[in-house]
């Protein structure tokens, strides 16, 4: 494991003309970990995790991905460094089975001619999609189903399972559990404990501070587009987040550890 953190936000700031949606943002992440991202609404978490994404570009600061300055200039950049991000719509084609969303935008093609004519490789493409589904345990009939037949917390799992397919370094998770009953949201927290034990850094953001406890090594919250502060899972008690949340405790320095 490397001695510096996967991710490392350092006083980031993002401005909308005269809005300043972050102010001094800071975040850790490291492998085999997962790092919880909490604050109320309009604290700046989905800015920092646009940034992070390659979907928005900081104004200040600096990011750095295994001790290395980096700039995403696109999502394409973010993914091609082994980033991915699963959203709260999770970005699946209902009408298409599973194995097509896993390849969804980099379906295999055949080898020789008939891949120079366009011809996809369904047969490897549906392999790999089951091995995927068996290392993490996600229970499915079959990758050629369609994904409109399955339930909530199923398709949660095929877009978390695309995003551990193609994320060497980082997954960020943008409420992962939101709107599943409390079975489904079970599986999914168990997901991301295997995701974290292969290795991976976790980043996920979520308001439902229970299960930021049950899962999350490290916890950051923000507070109007500021870290107010950061800590481990032993440190943190439940109380003293939402003080933190609400203003109620007293910011930190801006950065930590």
């Amino acid at each position: 494991m490397s001695a510096e953190p996967v991710i490392k936000v350092r006083n980031v700031s993002r401005r909308f003309g005269h809005v300043v949606a972050l102010r001094d943002a800071n975040l850790i992440a490291e492998a085999g970990q997962v790092s919880a991202l909490v604050g109320d609404n309009g604290a700046g978490k989905s800015t920092l995790i646009k940034i992070l994404s390659g979907a928005l570009q900081h104004d200040e600061g600096e990011i750095l991905l295994d001790g290395n300055p980096v700039r995403f200039a696109s999502p394409h950049q973010a993914r091609d460094l082994g980033i991915e991000t699963v959203y709260q719509d999770l970005a699946l084609a209902p009408s298409l089975d599973v194995a097509s969303n896993l390849f969804l935008g980099r379906e295999l093609r055949c080898r020789g001619i008939l891949g120079f004519l366009g011809f996809l490789d369904d047969s490897a493409m549906h392999e790999r999609a089951q091995r995927e589904m068996e290392n993490l345990r996600v229970g499915l009939s079959s990758v050629r189903q369609p994904v409109l037949t399955l339930s909530g917390g199923q398709r949660q799992a095929i877009a978390v399972a695309r995003a551990t397919a193609w994320g060497r370094r980082v997954i960020i998770m943008d409420e992962p559990t939101a709107a599943l009953g409390v079975r489904e949201t079970d599986k999914v927290l168990r997901l991301i404990k295997r995701i974290k034990e292969s290795g991976i850094a976790v980043i996920i953001v979520s308001h439902s501070l229970p299960e930021v406890f049950s899962v999350a090594d490290r916890i950051t919250i923000l507070r109007l587009g500021r870290t107010v502060r950061q800590m481990t899972r032993a440190e943190a008690d439940m109380s003293e987040v939402v003080a933190f949340m609400t203003g109620a405790a007293g910011e930190e320095s801006a950065e930590k550890k």
